[in-house]
């Protein structure tokens, strides 16, 4: 029961965060989103050897949580629930590639190079997308969707996903609820009532959602969601866009790190 209740603090965690009003939060929804899909592309256009050409990017994530004042850790937990997918896709890597490289005298698998790449792009990918909704909020996305001219109906359906998402966990945690009033001295659900509650679980989502469906109605609700009215796009929202795709752009055409190793190296002789 508490792993659910937990579940429900962690979905609301984010909403949670939107609401602040630091410098980030106060850049135009429509902007944060267009600096994250410009930082998404950059980040998978490196090609799966390019390790140190990456590095420069985290400089992103960093400043977000800096600026926003977020808190690092509910949100990289967040991302590691995705680790074991990252894992499933670049595992097999090393196993076909077998090609080695010579670096400083250490023998290194291009195949588990590979693995490292697509291990660090998912989590920067994951990581900006969370920052983004932690950010903006869903209601503010949605906002910037519809600017962007997205279909009312992919946003509509993208909104009510998101928010049922806890009503849905609220009628799993009622339903273990009733089960362990019934059973107090068993541990979790016996395999034996695993479809029944299955089948409760849908007959109540089913009935809870035209409950959700009817209440949207009576208060107006005509098929258009109304996620509120943003100021006009200032020129520091501007400056935010065009600073951070100037640095993404930057970090595509140099290597930055060879650069400033060579420097270094020059310096050092």
């Amino acid at each position: 029961m508490s792993n659910i209740i937990n579940s429900l603090y962690n979905i609301r965690l984010l909403d949670d965060l939107a609401r602040k009003e630091t410098a980030i939060h106060k850049i135009h929804p429509l902007m944060k989103l267009l600096t994250t899909v410009v930082y998404l592309t950059v980040v998978v256009s490196f090609g799966k050897y390019e390790i140190g050409s990456l590095l420069p990017l985290f400089f992103y994530p960093v400043m977000v949580f800096a600026l926003a004042e977020l808190p690092v850790k509910p949100i990289l937990l967040r991302v590691l629930f995705v680790a074991p997918l990252i894992i499933g896709i670049g595992i097999l890597n090393p196993l076909f590639d077998h090609q080695v490289f010579y670096l400083g005298g250490i023998t290194i698998s291009r195949g588990w190079v590979a693995f490292f790449s697509i291990f660090i792009k998912c989590g920067l990918t994951v990581t900006a997308a969370m920052l983004l909704i932690a950010t903006t909020g869903m209601d503010g996305l949605a906002a910037a969707l519809r600017m962007l001219k997205i279909p009312r109906l992919f946003v509509l359906q993208l909104l009510l996903t998101y928010r049922y998402i806890s009503v849905l966990m609220e009628e799993v945690a009622r339903i273990l609820r009733a089960y362990s009033l019934r059973a107090p001295e068993q541990k979790g659900v016996h395999r034996n009532a695993w479809g029944s509650l299955a089948g409760q679980l849908i007959l109540r989502t089913f009935d809870r959602a035209q409950r959700v469906y009817e209440a949207m109605c009576l208060r107006g609700f005509t098929g258009e969601y109304n996620t509120g009215g943003y100021e006009r796009i200032r020129v520091w929202d501007l400056a935010y866009l065009a600073g951070w795709v100037s640095f993404f752009a930057i970090t595509k055409i140099y290597n930055i790190p060879m650069f400033i190793g060579s420097l270094l190296t020059g310096v050092v002789k």
